[in-house]
């Protein structure tokens, strides 16, 4: 723990997090090639070349780095990245990282170049030879050349055109111009994007769509002032609703890909600093930042060196998607965007404002949750969403529920239906080995305090799901219909399992109020995970048997061991109907809630829930 640069800090003051900045890149100074266009953090690789890696290690830190030295802030070494940035731009140099090409990784990497010219030129721009300029400009405008991905990669070409422009480099307007409008069509209601035409809105939403959109306008030209407005205005717009994914303690909600980028998570409260939107009094924006990096600080998030791992609370490869090399993770360094601040700044003015406990039940009718709040934990029931297949994609994006105390664990490999964690998942298998689940939905609507969707998970397996909140509770109710023999595995939340405390038996335990017939649960000295069955409304009912399971190491994506709650039942061809109780949360209160489980509700209610609500946002793609 001692390893995390960031262990100790307080995030009081503005000298903090210049601090932090500095005690973050201290570690990556000797991994520098001889030419310093390089920076090799690691031996693990991604899918795109090593070159592209190289350069993800020396341009990620410039998030951090620019905005420390435009508030006058100083790094002893920042030399060392000025005569990279001009190598690695130099065709003739041994350490040139090669050219901008469709759908490169070095087009992400431009956008960090970019922000550091727009922020810091004096340092990144003034600070190189002629010859180092000349090649950088060449190689950055060739960038805008390229074709990025349908999605927040347009904003990479924006980034870079900020940077150009503070510099004096001109540059094809029309190209922006192409890019900033693809980025617009992106936008749902209520402040809300999509990452592209995918029916997908994860926390690239706020750490890309926002924050590259806010970085625009501030620094966007005068002519384009219209767009800047909205830009900033969807940000004001949505923040209400993305501070919701903020625990008491200032996780965020660990929800879809590129977690291992940590406290960018803060990089929204930053950048609404940074672009002067008061989308929330200043006080509650410094304490959503402040307290998400405080929380990092307290976790095992870096090597025994210094820099930070591939991972989340802790070095695991497993949740890594094939993008992920040892220079992603500081992709976090955009949390320090304020640092270009002045210090009489509202923003490092004002007191921060404690953490205040919001609604009970709240829809999120854009992203499709709904969330509540439990002795400080964030829960929230998920659906509609369409993952990308970087890894681990049903895991991040299609469980029935994802919490900030209890994250959500990865399956070890395809063949881990009988050893998965399954956590807060119905998994299906044929032949006992491989395990199938909702990966896609055929229809996703949302209520006041429920969600529906279809889905299948294999070829004649048709399952309709009911979530429902009872907050600190929530119901799960499934209607399969199949045309095979299928086994079955439905997972509860996954909780810590530490050397101190002791086994559990995986027999069936009474806990509290809980029938022990049906229930799969059990109390550790920290928090309790409870699984109770019931008698579907719905199909022919099912009693299933229960059990607790150690699932293997290195899956749950907060903590190495974990234990998991599971019912099971075999399907012979047929219609059926399963349904569960659900409940996670600390034993800072009584082990159970007073209230429990409550009625289920009835076939037409369920009728009228797959008729009614709304279309989940996020769903709802636009038409030509």
């Amino acid at each position: 723990m001692d390893s995390n640069p960031l262990a100790g800090n307080p995030f009081f003051s503005r000298q903090d997090a210049q601090k932090a900045v500095v005690d973050l890149t201290k570690p990556l100074m000797s991994a520098f090639s001889p030419g310093k266009a390089r920076v090799q953090l690691g031996s693990s690789e991604a899918f795109f070349d090593t070159a592209a890696a190289h350069l993800e290690g020396l341009a990620r830190p410039l998030w951090g780095l620019a905005p420390l030295l435009a508030g006058g802030g100083q790094f002893d070494g920042i030399e060392h990245f000025v005569k990279g940035l001009a190598n690695g731009a130099d065709p003739d140099h041994p350490e040139y990282w090669g050219p901008v090409q469709d759908r490169d990784q070095r087009m992400v990497e431009s956008a960090a170049i970019g922000y550091a010219l727009a922020l810091a030129p004096e340092t990144f721009w003034d600070g190189m030879t002629e010859k180092g300029r000349n090649n950088l400009s060449t190689w950055l405008l060739a960038s805008l050349e390229c074709a990025p991905p349908d999605n927040n990669w347009h904003f990479f070409h924006v980034m870079v055109s900020l940077g150009l422009t503070r510099v004096g480099v001109d540059h094809d307007a029309s190209i922006i111009a192409a890019d900033l409008d693809a980025l617009e069509s992106y936008a749902m209601g209520e402040g809300w994007y999509r990452d592209g035409m995918d029916r997908r809105a994860d926390h690239y939403v706020p750490f890309a769509m926002h924050f590259y959109g806010l970085i625009y306008s501030k620094f966007g030209p005068d002519a384009d002032g219209a767009r800047r407005a909205r830009f900033a205005d969807r940000a004001r717009t949505s923040m209400p609703q993305i501070a919701h994914w903020f625990a008491a303690d200032g996780a965020a909600l660990p929800y879809g890909r590129s977690l291992t980028y940590r406290f960018a998570h803060a990089g929204i409260w930053g950048a609404l600093a940074l672009a002067d939107v008061e989308a929330l009094p200043w006080g509650e924006i410094k304490g959503f930042w402040a307290r998400n990096l405080r929380y990092w600080s307290t976790l095992d998030i870096a090597d025994r060196t210094g820099v930070l791992s591939i991972g989340y609370g802790y070095t695991q490869q497993k949740m890594a998607e094939r993008y992920n090399s040892p220079g992603s993770p500081y992709w976090a360094m955009k949390a320090f965007a304020p640092l270009a601040l002045p210090e009489d700044h509202p923003f490092w003015t004002a007191d921060e404002t404690p953490f205040k406990d919001r609604d009970a039940v709240v829809p999120m009718v854009q992203p499709g949750m709904i969330k509540w709040e439990d002795e400080g934990d964030v829960t929230v029931l998920a659906g509609g969403q369409q993952p990308m297949n970087f890894g681990g994609a049903a895991e991040k994006y299609n469980k029935f529920a994802y919490s900030t105390r209890y994250a959500f664990s990865v399956e070890a490999d395809a063949h881990s239906f009988t050893a998965g964690p399954h956590d807060n998942m119905l998994a299906f298998s044929e032949d006992g080995a491989v395990a199938h689940f909702r990966r896609a939905e055929t229809a996703a609507r949302i209520g006041s305090s429920w969600m529906y969707s279809a889905w299948s998970p294999m070829p004649d397996v048709d399952v309709e799901t009911w979530l429902l909140a009872y907050a600190p509770w929530h119901l799960r109710i499934h209607r399969v219909t199949t045309k095979r023999r299928v086994q079955t595995i439905e997972g509860g939340f996954s909780i810590p399992r530490r050397d101190t405390q002791p086994r559990i038996s995986p027999q069936n335990t009474p806990l509290g109020g809980i029938n022990a017939s049906g229930s799969a649960g059990f109390v550790t000295p920290t928090d309790t995970s409870i699984l109770q069955d019931a008698i579907a409304p719905i199909g022919t009912p099912l009693k299933r048997d229960s059990r607790v399971l150690a699932p293997t190491p290195n899956t749950n994506i907060l903590w190495p061991r974990s234990w998991v709650p599971q019912l099971t039942a075999t399907l012979e061809p047929g219609d059926w109907g399963l349904a569960c109780w659900v409940l996670a949360r600390p034993n800072t209160a009584s082990a159970l809630p007073d209230d429990g489980p409550h009625a289920l509700p009835t076939p037409d209610e369920l009728e009228q829930m797959r008729q009614g609500g709304e279309v989940i946002d996020v769903w709802n793609l636009p038409t030509a």
